[in-house]
């Protein structure tokens, strides 16, 4: 959705700012309800206009019952005024500048006049509203002439009117206003909406552009071993019983392993190599890695337990211990952000056969915290995708203490 600049002075915005161009949409149920609202004052003060202007003594006006050729043009004219209630949102202005020559004559049209210039203060910018309303007001004393008012006089009449039309004025630029309010934080909304996707795209190809990038240098080294093991076999025709065995158990091995490491990188698009000049990255860290990563937290000021319960580690994948290893470290990363003193516990337990779980609760914070460190909001992003790349699944949200838990499973063959 593309944004709409707000002016300095919303009292001068366009009017497609708050209103479709004539004859764009159809009327919605609401647009009935209120048409038919103002139709019906309009046809009632009409009804009682007409008959109190039959009376032998009207109250509207100081003079007696006008004459029958003046009283069927001004019902005539009435009836036509709220006729044009149900086009008004076409034409506004149009109808607003055809109807003021109708203040003349008309007592029975006065509430659909009325509706009328409303509608242009709604629908046009001020400037035009203001100059439609200082048209009918123009024609006040004209229409006192012929209905003279038995209490305010002529000048306090048209100063009645003036106050009036002023009031349908200001009424209608404050509905403009809240429309154009609504319109422009409306699309506020969908451009947040839209950079937040686009953020969390563009967090996810980084992610899947970096994993690309580790699992290429495991792969590297994974095939390079199984060249080395070949080319023994091949250039030493003369080997052992044994020592062939030996190295065809190795090549099985690693190629099982490259396998697994292929399996986590499959779907994932590089972007591109790396630049010449960029520094070479170090070695990726594993799941033996998590006690310096835990004492690292604990001399950042942290309070961090580790408890490790996996059987037979040193079995475990790396490229599974390199995923369980950067699940702990967003957990702790997000603990320091959101909870900075509060204790966090950290599990890791699993066996091959039943999966690998990755648990960081981090406990609520006694206080809060003063100042909190900005995040982008995509590292559960990035997360959730290497997990889901890895054939896991990741959960995180508050626990019923009130706690954050960031937990996850990963699956480990036997």
């Amino acid at each position: 959705m593309s944004a709409v600049p707000a002016p300095e002075n919303p009292w001068l915005l366009p009017a497609a700012l708050v209103a479709e161009p004539a004859g764009t949409r159809r009327r919605s149920t609401r647009d009935w309800i209120v048409d038919g609202v103002a139709f019906g004052l309009a046809a009632a003060y009409l009804v009682w206009a007409a008959w109190d202007l039959r009376q032998p003594q009207p109250t509207m006006t100081a003079a007696g019952p006008p004459p029958d050729w003046l009283y069927r043009v001004d019902l005539a004219l009435g009836l036509v005024c709220c006729a044009a209630i149900w086009v008004r949102r076409r034409w506004p202005l149009t109808l607003a500048v055809l109807a003021a020559p109708v203040g003349l004559l008309s007592v029975t049209g006065g509430i659909a006049l009325l509706v009328l210039l409303f509608t242009v203060a709604v629908h046009r910018p001020f400037l035009i509203a203001a100059a439609a309303t200082a048209g009918h007001l123009a024609v006040a004393p004209v229409y006192y002439l012929i209905y003279p008012d038995r209490d305010l006089g002529m000048i306090g009449a048209v100063i009645f009117t003036g106050l009036v039309l002023g009031a349908v004025l200001a009424w209608g630029m404050f509905v403009r206003a809240r429309r154009q309010l609504i319109l422009s934080l409306r699309d506020r909304a969908h451009r947040a909406e839209a950079e937040q996707q686009l953020r969390i795209s563009q967090a996810r190809q980084l992610e899947r552009t970096r994993i690309a990038r580790e699992m290429h240098d495991v792969l590297a080294h994974r095939i390079s071993l199984l060249s080395l093991h070949a080319g023994a076999l091949e250039f030493r025709p003369d080997a052992s019983r044994e020592e062939v065995t030996r190295a065809a158990g190795v090549i099985r091995v690693t190629a099982h392993q490259a396998l697994q490491d292929l399996r986590e990188v499959i779907g994932v698009l590089r972007t591109g190599p790396a630049p010449d000049d960029q520094p070479a990255e170090p070695p990726q860290p594993t799941l033996a890695d998590l006690p310096a990563l835990v004492d690292e937290s604990r001399q950042a000021g942290a309070r961090v337990r580790l408890v490790d319960r996996v059987d037979d580690a040193p079995a475990l994948p790396t490229g599974l211990g390199r995923t369980a290893y950067r699940i702990v470290q967003e957990g702790l990363t997000n603990a320091r952000k959101h909870a900075p003193g509060a204790a966090a516990l950290v599990t890791v337990t699993g066996r091959p056969g039943d999966g690998l779980t990755v648990e960081v609760v981090s406990r609520r914070p006694v206080a809060p915290s003063a100042t909190a460190i900005p995040g982008a909001g995509t590292g559960l992003v990035g997360l959730a995708e290497r997990t889901a790349l890895a054939g896991g699944r990741l959960t995180h949200g508050p626990t019923d203490a009130g706690d954050f838990r960031l937990g996850a499973w990963l699956p480990w063959p036997r």
